[in-house]
């Protein structure tokens, strides 16, 4: 398959970040009906061209998905994002066809599957549709349309109401045979209607595609196959895949007509919800079919009726397209495997959004996504990577209500204020989680996708809904703040949260990032308000919640809460004298999720203890990385039963690929973008680090090892217009600094340094240097 080409996909804002296109010559079409849920309608244009330009951009846009093909060939295989980038609008896709187009007559076919409803990740417009606009030619009531017949309703079981897609049912024998072909006959097909121009209701204006178009893998051989029999007579033959990935299973087979074969994931059925699953009706004789419908696990069962012979088994991976460059590498395995499980679990959490799972609900939690935008950052390329977080940014700004509260997952269904009232399951959502929403403002969201993208005009754009937003906040007579329980009064799941804490931990955060918006921004006005509300926190917190020997509400009953003891830390509330104190709160306490594990994880490194750290991540996450799968769960479950640990495939339980990178590695952006950079490694008792570090300036490669005789020696090689600040740890035997051969420091005294070496000094029992760009080896012995 020719790989599409990106286009206009920089990280650049118009629009308030989003290019909505107003030049549409080009109609929507489809039919006059009313759409029902899991439409498919098939259509087909041809055109005529003297000659082929380099370029031919088709702006397509469609309400739900779409699948080209030019000439019969595949061109675009699931285009279109889900609903929308606010409330009332829609996306399209640019997509460069010219390298599918030719001399002479040219055939347009494309399948589009309207959902129909709403979901956890899409905004149903109720209206299935299609607009295809280029410069040479456009859809209008000249276009042939069908709804195509082979497509239609399983029985139960449906996929659960978080999900806007339908499962697939595809009878082979009420196909249309080639349709997709040059030579085929639409002259039964009826005539496009003519639904109308951009803007216009119910699709709203289209704004352009932020994200690359899916990787596609073509299709490829499962790493096994099995096959068993069943009791009915049936078999089951079962694909295994090489990880738990996005895959449109396919199958090739010779059968008398009217077999129903059911294909779905060992990820089906997940606490209790149904997912996606397909069935396939056979025809008569040798056929194939691919579902069209992602599903992700790591298995693919396929149940064959009697009578079925199957010749082949395959599927297709699709994915978010980035470049893996991040790695870290270490002498425990333990660690390595818990990177790579966290690795897997964040890529096949990506797609039209970040979500929390691939399987029960593919939502923009935003609680999960902050946590998934760092791991991120230390993964894929700085380019393409970043794209999905300014998507979810500008969507959970653009989303915010009337009353100035955000809320996520966006985009969902709107809700409907009787739905509200009667708590319908319809897909939509309207509900505020305070402490998810302020970690999506703060520190660690918008201020943290700044910080390591350099991307000002994002922040730019959305401060002012998060001014409106923190204006919603606001403090008692006591100096804290005043709980604020939302829609859904949720900290963290499990037991022994101690909320205010924790709360006015996640507020002071907010307002530490909202300070610095404001003045990226030039809304220096806002400043003076933020700054008063840390200083009254800071004022009374730790007089309010510091009994002594840990952080503790006065109405807290329960046991003391880890997640409360580590945010006083990572927000910078807790003094340093305290910290003996918390550490050993966390050496006793094990009740985060893994969702706040992060934090508690981050604290330990904050708080200058990597081995218990370390331990405490091996402790945690060990039966997640002993589970016979590559991806992370969502609880830190007990016993066997895969019920306690939720879904297999969750985003938020991946915060420790972030904190070998910053802080066992200790490579993090000390200006925007690693412009400037520094390298502090906790290595505490390992011996052997190396790792990867994507950047825009190029690669950050690290490798430290410790020797027995208890030198530590680096290597690193760092990318053009970058400047690293390196900190390494002293023991009491260690006198000798050397770098690219030379002594830098030796007996308490600078020596002479390379070009591009600077001697900073030994400050906080670390020597310090300031590197140019270029390969260093260094050692400190």
């Amino acid at each position: 398959m020719k790989k599409l080409m990106l286009i206009g996909m920089l990280l650049s804002s118009t629009a308030f970040g989003f290019d909505f296109k107003a030049d549409w010559n080009a109609k929507w079409i489809g039919l006059t009906e009313d759409s029902a849920v899991n439409t498919w309608l098939a259509y087909r244009t041809g055109v005529e061209l003297d000659s082929v330009p380099k370029e031919v951009i088709a702006n397509i846009a469609c309400d739900s998905k779409y699948w080209l093909w030019i000439n019969g060939e595949m061109a675009v295989f699931e285009g279109q994002l889900k609903r929308g980038p606010n409330s009332k609008d829609t996306y399209y896709d640019p997509v460069d066809i010219a390298p599918y187009l030719k001399r002479g007559e040219n055939t347009i076919a494309i399948l589009v599957w309207h959902f129909g409803k709403h979901g956890f990740s899409h905004n149903n417009s109720g209206k299935a549709g299609l607009i295809f606009d280029t410069q040479l030619f456009r859809s209008d009531s000249s276009w042939k349309v069908i709804k195509h017949p082979a497509f239609g309703m399983t029985g139960q079981k449906h996929p659960n109401f978080r999900l806007p897609e339908s499962n697939v049912l595809f009878d082979a024998r009420k196909d249309m045979g080639d349709w997709t072909a040059p030579a085929f006959d639409d002259t039964a097909w009826q005539n496009a209607v003519e639904l109308g121009t951009p803007p216009c209701r119910p699709w709203g204006r289209l704004a352009k595609r932020q994200i690359p178009q899916w990787l596609d893998s073509g299709l490829r051989k499962y790493e096994k196959v099995s096959k068993k029999a069943n009791k009915d007579g049936s078999t089951t033959v079962t694909g295994k895949l090489p990880y738990n990935c996005h895959v449109t299973p396919y199958i090739k087979l010779k059968s008398k007509p009217g077999k129903t074969i059911d294909i779905r994931s060992d990820n089906y059925i997940v606490t209790g919800n149904a997912c996606v699953r397909s069935e396939y009706i056979t025809k008569n004789g040798n056929q194939d079919f691919e579902t069209p419908a992602w599903i992700n696990g790591h298995h693919i069962h396929y149940k064959i009726p009697k009578g079925v012979e199957v010749l082949e088994v395959r599927y297709r991976e699709t994915g978010y397209d980035a470049d893996v460059v991040g790695m870290f590498e270490c002498e425990n395995e333990r660690l390595n495997e818990l990177w790579q499980k966290s690795f897997r679990t964040l890529y096949v959490t990506m797609r039209d959004t970040y979500f929390d799972c691939p399987d029960r609900e593919r939502a923009q939690w935003w609680g999960d996504m902050v946590n998934e935008m760092g791991e991120a950052f230390y993964v894929f390329d700085a380019v393409k990577g970043p794209m999905l977080a300014k998507k979810g940014i500008y969507e959970l700004a653009k989303w915010q209500r009337d009353d100035k509260v955000l809320y996520s997952p966006v985009p969902a269904g709107v809700s409907k204020p009787d739905n509200r009232k009667m708590k319908k399951k319809d897909g939509s959502w309207y509900k505020e989680l305070p402490r998810q929403m302020l970690a999506s403002v703060g520190w660690y969201g918008f201020w943290y996708y700044y910080w390591y993208t350099g991307d000002q005009q994002t922040i730019v754009d959305v401060y002012p809904h998060v001014r409106d937003y923190l204006s919603l906040w606001k403090l008692g007579a006591d100096g804290l703040v005043i709980h604020r329980t939302g829609d859904w009064d949720w900290t963290d799941w499990g037991k022994h949260k101690d909320v205010p804490v924790v709360e006015n931990a996640w507020l002071y955060l907010a307002l530490k990032a909202a300070v610095e918006m404001a003045q990226l921004s030039g809304n220096t006005a806002d400043i003076a308000d933020y700054q008063a509300s840390m200083k009254s926190i800071e004022a009374n917190f730790n007089k309010t919640f510091w009994d002594g020997k840990q952080y503790r509400s006065a109405a807290h009953k329960g046991l003391t809460d880890d997640r409360g003891n580590a945010m006083a830390v990572v927000a910078g509330l807790a003094k340093s004298k305290y910290y003996p104190a918390i550490q050993q709160v966390l050496k006793q306490e094990y009740n985060a999720s893994p969702y706040m594990e992060k934090y508690v994880l981050e604290s330990l490194f904050m708080m200058g203890d990597a081995d218990q750290a370390v331990e405490r991540i091996l402790k945690r996450f060990a039966k997640m990385i002993d589970a016979p799968i590559s991806t992370l769960y969502e609880n830190f479950g007990g016993g066997e039963d895969r019920a306690n640990h939720g879904t297999i495939n969750h985003a938020w339980s991946g915060g420790g690929l972030t904190m070998m990178h910053q802080y066992i590695a200790g490579v993090q952006p000390t200006s925007p973008a690693f412009k400037t950079y520094s390298i502090r490694p906790q290595m505490g008792s390992l011996k052997h680090i190396r790792t990867k570090v994507p950047t825009q300036f190029g690669t950050i490669e690290l490798e430290l090892n410790k020797t027995e005789s208890g030198v530590l020696a680096m290597n690193l090689n760092s990318p053009k217009e970058t400047t690293a600040t390196v900190a390494l740890p002293l023991t009491e035997k260690m006198n000798t600094l050397t770098v690219n051969g030379n002594v830098v420091w030796a007996g308490g005294a600078k020596k002479n340094c390379p070009a591009g070496c600077r001697f900073q000094g030994v400050t906080d029992n670390r020597v310090r240097i300031e590197l140019a760009a270029g390969k260093w080896a260094i050692e400190l012995k």
